[in-house]
């Protein structure tokens, strides 16, 4: 085409959309290397061979003219626990520099013995502290940021497993910082929906619950409260149980390297995708300590990026896939906050014109201001990058 000719809109959508992809390695509809026999994970079972691989390389977390002291101290003060040392995260470096912590509610205790997990078990934990939840609104509000993750141990001691306890939180939360976003990252509370309702009517903005691993797995991975089924449920009701008006993200996570096929994951995927999961994560199941499932197998970055790619096709709104991904991972609620304000802002368009507006699914403008915002006060508080 003569460069003097001028573009039909149709020419300039597919210009924009050709040049505006996101860059990544090219698609293919042919698989990495990648297991395809299944196997059964096993305590005692012996690792692979060889050294980790040196992709699981992490900076060690940072000293004490750090944003990760500032908010060890903060949680701490305020007899905090986070996910992020309970669960031993290879991640709490990066994350806590970068001022995010996920904050675990109803205690540090679990009722739970999932195979996988290295948070403290027992039948009957410690009460709930009834301040926790406005300690936690403290915290969050003193820690400067926009958008926090809590999650909390499953507490099945508790009629309606700690839900309400959960709501009350996030609804203090907004109360105290009413423009903070606000993922939750729920149990499955034993298949009771009344208490799905509770955490979803509660006003946060993302209803996490994770399936952890593929259908054939689920008893050798998780506890034998939890199954398949129940967690699909839990997503899906979760969804339909948003206030009216409210938009509610859901999303989960799939630990792989515990012997499952390719096929099993894609099918897994597909499952997500058809009770409505936006966000979707993938990354290595790493084993805590010897009395836990050890690692059938180590999954390369290739494979995690043919999932990935996957996973846009089947129309998640957002997959984050790498070794090193974990369901409460800076980069992923970078992307997420960049979505929902690109939605909120497609949103208002739509009223003030009255019709349907195009929008940046991609959010790429959205996530490079958060982006340049993150790296100001890495330098303003002296954090590494």
């Amino acid at each position: 085409m003569h460069a003097s000719t001028p573009l039909t809109p149709e020419e300039s959508k597919r210009w924009l959309d050709k040049h505006l992809q996101p860059k990544t390695q090219s698609s293919s509809d042919t698989p990495p290397p990648g297991r395809t026999e299944p196997v059964n994970p096993k305590v005692g079972n012996p690792m692979p061979e060889g050294k980790r691989p040196s992709w699981f390389h992490v900076p060690a977390p940072g000293g004490q003219h750090t944003r990760f002291a500032k908010l060890k101290e903060t949680v701490r003060e305020l007899k905090l626990a986070t996910v992020c040392e309970e669960a031993q995260c290879p991640n709490i470096g990066e994350c806590w520099n970068g001022g995010t912590a996920t904050i675990m509610l109803l205690g540090d205790t679990c009722t739970r013995g999932c195979k996988f997990c290295a948070v403290k078990t027992d039948i009957a934990p410690e009460p709930a502290d009834e301040m926790e939840p406005w300690n936690t609104a403290d915290a969050v509000a003193q820690m400067g940021i926009n958008y926090v993750v809590l999650t909390s141990v499953d507490r099945d001691d508790m009629p309606d497993g700690g839900a309400a306890h959960f709501a009350q939180t996030v609804g203090l939360i907004k109360f105290r910082s009413p423009a903070m976003r606000v993922e939750c990252l729920a149990g499955d509370y034993a298949g009771d929906l009344r208490s799905v309702e509770v955490l979803a009517e509660s006003g946060l903005d993302v209803f996490a619950h994770n399936i952890e691993t593929v259908e054939r797995l689920q008893p050798f991975v998780r506890d034998k409260r939890a199954n398949y089924a129940q967690s699909l449920g839990v997503l899906a009701h979760a969804k339909v149980s948003a206030p009216s008006g409210h938009r509610l993200y859901t999303k989960s996570s799939i630990m792989l390297g515990l012997g499952e096929t390719q096929e099993e994951v894609l099918a897994t995927m597909q499952d997500l995708r058809a009770v409505g999961v936006d966000v979707l994560t993938l990354g290595q199941y790493l084993r805590p300590t010897d009395h836990h499932l050890a690692v059938v197998e180590y999954v390369t970055p290739e494979q995690f990026d043919w999932y990935r790619e996957r996973g846009e096709q089947m129309g998640f709104r957002y997959v984050a896939s790498g070794p090193m991904v974990r369901s409460s991972y800076k980069a992923g609620e970078l992307f997420v906050e960049a979505m929902m304000d690109e939605d909120e802002e497609k949103s208002n368009l739509e009223q003030q014109l009255g019709m349907t507006a195009e929008t940046d699914w991609q959010s790429r403008g959205r996530i490079a201001k958060h982006e340049k915002h993150e790296k100001v006060l890495a330098l303003e508080t002296g954090a590494s990058s």
